[in-house]
């Protein structure tokens, strides 16, 4: 008999650390975990999610999924040609209780058709994209740039200056600041804010403290990491996390 449905589910365990390469679909994605964090990155960009909110990913995007706790991706693949939504570009989606609910509801294989299609036409009114911009992270290809690039990278709390990280790359400051924006479009500040933010995310989604975060990532205050995020991110950790 023919599959009837326009929206299958995927689930598929994942280490912490664990990344799935580079890859794209067919199909519209919906990205979720019920527990754990998720990372998916596209290109330079960059997704945090917590099980309060999901990815859409376009049929087509090529992404990385990867796990910075124990999680279980759960992939939903959702028929172009019979989805009413056509978001062109990834879109993160608050997810409540009854949009996790009816995702659970989809992933059982013993429900009849019929059923199964009025649940379906439910699953596109629920998705409410979020007013929150992903962390974007240029990589560098002038060589000299890319050393000062890995030396943050590796340490976001580097509190080292522009003229610190020059002097050890072997420019000048001017130099410096010119190559960063040629290859980033950002400058020094601003690139290592989205670094530093980047490192923050999964940590605040695991539950700790703002204030352990924020001098984790290199703020002296609290209050320092909070302008920063909410200038950068668009919202404040908490309205982040539990996406209202």
């Amino acid at each position: 008999m023919e599959d009837m449905s326009a929206i299958t589910v995927g689930h598929f365990p994942l280490a912490s650390g664990e990344w799935i390469p580079p890859h794209s679909h067919t199909h519209h994605q919906l990205a979720w975990t019920r527990r754990g964090v998720l990372s998916v990155g596209v290109g330079e960009v960059y997704w945090v999610l917590p099980p309060t909110r999901a990815l859409w990913l376009p049929a087509g995007v090529t992404h990385a999924t990867g796990a910075t706790r124990d999680a279980v991706l759960c992939s939903l693949y959702l028929a172009p040609e019979r989805c009413p939504l056509d978001w062109p570009e990834p879109t993160a989606v608050g997810v409540d209780g009854l949009l996790a609910e009816l995702i659970g509801y989809l992933a059982r294989l013993d429900l009849p058709d019929d059923v199964r299609l009025r649940a379906e036409a439910v699953l596109p009114d629920l998705l409410r994209p979020l007013p929150t911009r992903p962390i974007d992270v240029p990589q560098p290809t002038d060589e000299r740039v890319r050393v000062v690039a890995a030396a943050l990278l590796a340490h976001p709390a580097d509190p080292r200056s522009l003229e610190a990280h020059a002097r050890a790359a072997g420019v000048s400051r001017r130099t410096l600041t010119r190559l960063f924006a040629r290859d980033t479009g950002m400058s020094f500040d601003q690139w290592r804010t989205q670094v530093r933010l980047r490192a923050a995310l999964p940590l605040l989604a695991e539950g700790q403290p703002v204030s352990r975060v924020a001098h984790d990532v290199g703020y002296a205050t609290a209050s320092a990491f909070l302008a920063a995020f909410r200038r950068t991110v668009g919202t404040t950790p908490r309205r982040y996390l539990l996406s209202r």
